[in-house]
Order: C-alpha cells, then structure tokens, then sequence
C-alpha cells in the first residue's frame, strides 16, 4: 500500500511538472522593461546582429528613442479615446494608416542613411522576419481566444 502511494505521488508530480514546462509566462508574468531598457535591448540585438560601429550605434540610439516617444505619444492618445468610448470614423482610421505608413518609410530612409548596403540588406530582411513570427503569433493568439 506504501508503495502504491508512494507511486501515485511521484506520478502526479511529475505529471503537473511536465505540463507547466511547455506554458510560456502570460503578458503579466513577464517582465516589464522600461522604454529605455527596451530601446538598449533593441540596439544591442542590432548591433550583434549587423556588425554596428559605435558612429551607428549613437545614430540608431536616437532614432530608436525618436520612435519609442512617437509610440507612447500615439499608445497614450489611443488609450484616451477608447476611455472616453469615442470610435474613430473611417476617416480617421484611413488617416491613422497614411500616418503610421509615413512614419514607417520615413524610418527606413533613415535606417538606410545610417547603414551601409550589406546592412540594410539583412536589416531589411530582420524586418521581413520578425513581421511574419508577429503573423504567427497573432494567429496562434485569436485560435486561443476561440
């Protein structure tokens, strides 16, 4: 009997050990980095990524940081108005859109003034990348939700 239980014990615990390993931590379990940790993260991966000299690095820290104050700036707006229960007219979505494009090829051009060809190349392609995995995850996210 001792070893029955003994037996039922070891099986139940490795059981709720196996099925907690292949969970990844939530939203709200997971660290909160501050935007300029974010932004350091972001420029160190590029930099080991791309191979960046440090005259790269000091202009790609500033566009980063540009970036992450016109984000809150736009995250803090949105927030705003989905308080107040005010929907954005199909003008306005249009003009959010135009806005959000300019500032992603006004970006580019920037990145593609700081980097040489061979960087810019594989930069671009990073971007391709990290736009499908983000695909990916939105997929896995809505078939979760239903």
């Amino acid at each position: 009997m001792k070893k029955l239980f003994i037996a039922a014990l070891l099986f139940v615990g490795v059981a709720s050990f196996a099925q907690d390993n292949g969970q990844k931590p939530s939203r709200e379990q997971k660290e909160r980095l501050t935007p300029e940790q974010r932004n350091e993260k972001h420029l160190q991966k590029l930099t080991t990524d791309l191979n960046l000299d440090a005259n790269q690095q000091a202009q790609i820290k500033q566009l980063l940081a540009e970036r992450s104050a016109k984000a809150d700036k736009l995250r803090e707006e949105r927030k705003d108005r989905k308080d107040s229960n005010v929907k954005p007219t199909a003008a306005e979505k249009e003009a959010f859109k135009k806005e959000v494009m300019a500032e992603k090829d006004a970006n580019d051009a920037k990145m593609k003034m700081i980097l040489n060809a061979d960087q810019y190349k594989k930069w671009t392609s990073m971007q391709e990348e990290n736009k499908e995995k983000a695909r990916e995850k939105m997929k896995e996210y809505r078939n979760d939700k239903n």
